[in-house]
């Protein structure tokens, strides 16, 4: 089994997991309704992607409602 010949010293150690940082997170402007996204994501608000409809938020909000009233019972 291999040893470390070396200590690996504090400063190299965080020179190594320097990457591990946390980063700022890029956001952008819906193009059709113009609130605040992440990149590459679906507006949770108007429900479209690269100016096509991904989600048709009238039809979730309907599915979650009857789940929720289903739960209740």
């Amino acid at each position: 089994m291999g040893v470390p010949s070396k200590r690996r010293t504090s400063r190299s150690k965080k020179d190594r997991a320097s990457h591990f940082a946390f980063k700022a997170i890029g956001i952008t402007k819906c193009g059709e309704c113009g609130t605040m996204i992440i990149p590459h994501r679906a507006c949770g608000k108007c429900g479209y992607y690269k100016g096509k409809r991904a989600v048709d938020k009238q039809k979730r909000a309907t599915r979650s409602a009857k789940r929720k009233k289903m739960i209740g019972k």
